[in-house]
């Protein structure tokens, strides 16, 4: 079936021929696939933890208890940190989580799609309006309707690993570009919620924490430029800084993005990888597996009834973050990126159409990780808005969840023709076609299996013809 065309006004000729969403290099494709793969179970993961956190905290034998881990407190209160369960997972364990990040963005800006300016542009917009738009449509919700405007950030993050995860149970298989497409989007989308929470959501400053939070910085810094190796001196380190900046003011996950933005991301000679990747590949699983599901766990335990599911849909505060979610992401990530097709000497690829890209925009409005800790920012003094917001993000997800399942659905026919024809490896040789289409050998080794075939087609053929001739012989 051939690819339906796109609409007119983005079929104007490119003197750039720069394709929208077109193919990825190799070794981008690679990455990609081996990233996702790792976010979709991570994302499987974080999906239990949701309903395990859901359903301890709404069964009446068992509710009581949740309440009493999720508020239990420790540490050493000397030091500023006797927090709650759920407050350690918060800013401790989400450390983990966004210092993974700071290391996925770092590796974008120097050896991905963020190097160059170019093709940075899209993913760049895309997530700018797709944050942009679910906060304004929050903020209008709440003048009309009286409401708090403090929670126009909740609404405005994508939480790529859950998001993944509903492709990995609809069983979707987006073509490469759009795969790529998301994830990046997720990376700027995660700097710009870093930022938010930085700006937004700090406290009273503590300068000298501040200030010993910045040399631990920067000997973390000038370690990793000397080379210096081994956990033990770089986990101490790192919780040295994290506690500084926790009792500083600014948001201890800060931290996490700063250290991951100073690690090395490109390789040397003689490196199969650089510090950044290898780092990454240790500590992921931590994040994935542990850190993340184990903060949703303690924040997603929301009491839901029919009386609080209706509120959600009565307050303006809930019905914001809804809304901002469902609407604002679909409709400022789809528009962010037909503005740069549109403005720019940029066109969609051939192969896709703009309802793939609406599939994908509905996508990111699962918003739950970052969503949940800016909800816990925005709201800290009100406890029962806390979590009625908590139960808008679950609900909000859930419905952009849906919605995007039902598109992603309906083009899975098309995406499994793009996918296969991106996968399709004739020659046999570790790479797909599509890649070696201009390569003079790959046209070689393809003329002569085509030979071989042939060339049996005739033998079958000479030998069914000399039975036909045999069996006319009068007997």
């Amino acid at each position: 079936m051939s690819a339906p065309q796109e609409p007119q006004q983005s079929q104007k000729p490119q003197p750039s021929g720069r394709k929208v969403l077109g193919h990825l290099s190799l070794p981008e494709r690679n990455f990609v696939a081996d990233a996702l793969r790792a976010e979709t179970v991570g994302g499987v993961l974080l999906l239990v933890a949701a309903v395990a956190a859901v359903v301890w905290a709404n069964v009446p034998a068992i509710s009581h208890s949740y309440e009493t881990v999720r508020d239990f407190h420790l540490g050493p209160a000397s030091l500023g940190l006797d927090l709650s369960v759920e407050h350690w997972a918060a800013d401790g364990l989400l450390a983990v989580f966004f210092f993974v990040a700071g290391v996925e963005l770092k590796r974008e800006l120097v050896a991905g799609d963020l190097r160059d300016p170019k093709a940075a542009a899209l993913p760049v917009v895309a997530a700018i309006c797709g944050m942009a738009a679910p906060a304004l449509v929050y903020t209008l919700v709440n003048v009309v309707g009286g409401g708090s405007t403090d929670g126009w950030a909740v609404p405005t993050a994508t939480d790529i690993a859950f998001a993944l995860a509903v492709l990995a149970v609809i069983g979707t298989s987006l073509p490469g570009a759009l795969r790529a497409f998301l994830l990046t989007l997720a990376v700027v989308d995660d700097l710009l919620a870093i930022l938010i929470i930085a700006v937004f959501f700090t406290d009273d400053l503590n300068f000298a924490a501040l200030g010993g939070a910045v040399v631990g910085l920067a000997v973390f810094w000038l370690l990793t430029r000397k080379g210096v190796r081994g956990w033990y001196v770089y986990v101490p380190l790192a919780l040295v800084i994290w506690g500084l900046m926790y009792n500083s003011g600014i948001h201890a996950t800060i931290a996490g993005v700063a250290m991951g933005l100073m690690l090395r991301c490109t390789r040397r000679e003689g490196e199969e990888r650089s510090p950044g990747e290898h780092i990454e590949h240790l500590v992921r699983p931590l994040s994935a597996g542990f850190a993340v599901p184990l903060f949703a766990l303690f924040s997603a335990g929301v009491v839901v009834s029919g009386g609080a599911l209706g509120d959600v849909f009565g307050r303006p505060e809930t019905l914001g973050v809804v809304l901002g979610l469902v609407v604002g992401k679909t409709v400022g990530i789809f528009g962010g990126t037909w503005l740069t097709a549109r403005f720019t000497k940029a066109s969609l690829s051939d192969e896709l159409v703009w309802p793939d890209v609406f599939a994908v925009a509905s996508l990111a409005g699962i918003g739950f990780t970052v969503s949940l800790l800016i909800g816990e920012l925005a709201f800290s003094e009100n406890p029962v808005l806390t979590d009625e917001v908590k139960a808008a993000v679950l609900i909000g997800s859930l419905i952009a969840a849906v919605i995007s399942g039902v598109l992603l659905k309906l083009r899975n026919a098309k995406y499994r023709a793009l996918w296969e024809e991106e996968e399709r490896d004739d020659d046999l040789d570790g790479v797909p076609d599509i890649y070696e289409k201009d390569t003079p050998d790959y046209h070689l080794r393809m003329a002569a299996i085509h030979e071989k075939k042939a060339a049996e087609h005739r033998r079958l053929a000479e030998v069914a013809g000399g039975e036909g001739a045999e069996g006319e012989r009068p007997a």
